[in-house]
């Protein structure tokens, strides 16, 4: 019989990590652990404790108690900094010096040869749309346009485990594609990427495993598909084609629906345990109602986030 190989450590991992603030837990005995190759979602509320938590990876706060392990060792990011690219919430940037300069400086502190560094900065700047600006002022930039060049500056040392804070904030539709697909390439070529954010369209698109965190507690953790199956439900769409009937009523049937999110020519039901989704259906046409959609499908992961984090994002 061959035995099973062990499976890898993971690229980062917590245990009951905590910290305080004059009195205030802002994180409470947070445990994850994340795999290496995957893109992992630190998500939660403004407030919730993400950014402490990234800045005690990365040893910029000493947790008060617990233990923050990185590439398996029970040390932080600052130990690692050659293995990891940070981009902080706080974006900063030399205003006065061109976007050429600060990334070649910025990657000469990784311990990149200037003459590669400028290479690989002239390589980026091409791919994420920003060439012709690699002789400008960082001030002359826009925010979404340094928001990129401090990127690129993560990603120049060729790190193994990349560290998002907010990532795709200020960024309009276009680049926020940019960056997705800049984020997904990276995963594609065994990158780790943990990414922190609050809007959860852009997790679920991207993250395989997640923790969902509201005031400096884990709520929920492991696999997407998992949390879904168990925490999502059976949900119904529905779409009205002008009439909707007596709908309100059907509605208000708590044998039938559990809780409704009703946009008038549009509504999202979940269902009561044991629901027919069928006598749904046919109560809607027989009330009047006329109905160009009727789906049965999985909740998404903002209706999840709403359900375990809405009392306590108005609290915090």
């Amino acid at each position: 019989m061959t035995a099973r190989s062990p499976s890898p450590a993971p690229i980062l991992l917590l245990d009951r990590v905590t910290k305080r603030f004059a009195g205030h837990i802002a994180v409470d005995a947070l445990s994850l652990s994340v795999p290496r190759g995957v893109i992992y979602g630190l998500l939660g509320p403004n407030g919730a404790g993400k950014t402490t938590t990234i800045r005690m990876i990365m040893d910029i706060l000493e947790p008060d108690g617990g233990v923050v392990r990185v590439f398996g060792e029970p040390s932080g990011g600052r130990a690692h900094s050659e293995r990891i690219g940070y981009l902080p919430e706080e974006r900063g940037l030399y205003r006065k010096m061109r976007v050429l300069d600060v990334l070649v400086f910025l990657g000469e502190m990784k311990g990149i040869d200037r003459r590669r560094a400028h290479q690989l900065a002239g390589e980026w700047l091409e791919r994420l749309g920003l060439a012709q600006w690699r002789l400008r002022r960082v001030e002359e930039l826009s925010k979404g346009m340094q928001q990129k060049v401090q990127f690129i500056s993560t990603m120049l040392h060729d790190p193994d485990l990349l560290i998002l804070d907010e990532p795709f904030s200020g960024l309009d539709p276009v680049n926020a594609q940019v960056m997705k697909d800049t984020v997904l390439d990276l995963r594609s070529r065994g990158k780790t990427i943990l990414f922190s954010t609050h809007i959860m369209e852009q997790a679920e698109k991207l993250c395989e495993q997640l923790c969902i965190i509201a005031r400096g507690r884990k709520l929920v953790d492991g696999a997407l598909s998992d949390i879904k199956r168990t925490h999502g439900g059976q949900h119904l769409v529905i779409g009205f084609d002008g009439s909707l009937g007596e709908a309100a009523q059907v509605f208000t049937d708590q044998r039938l629906v559990s809780k409704v999110d009703n946009y008038g020519q549009y509504a999202e039901l979940e269902l009561a345990s044991g629901a027919d989704p069928q006598q749904i259906l046919q109560r809607l046409v027989t009330s009047g109602a006329r109905l160009s959609r009727f789906e049965l499908q999985e909740a998404s992961l903002n209706k999840i986030f709403i359900d375990l984090v809405g009392p306590e994002a108005v609290r915090a």
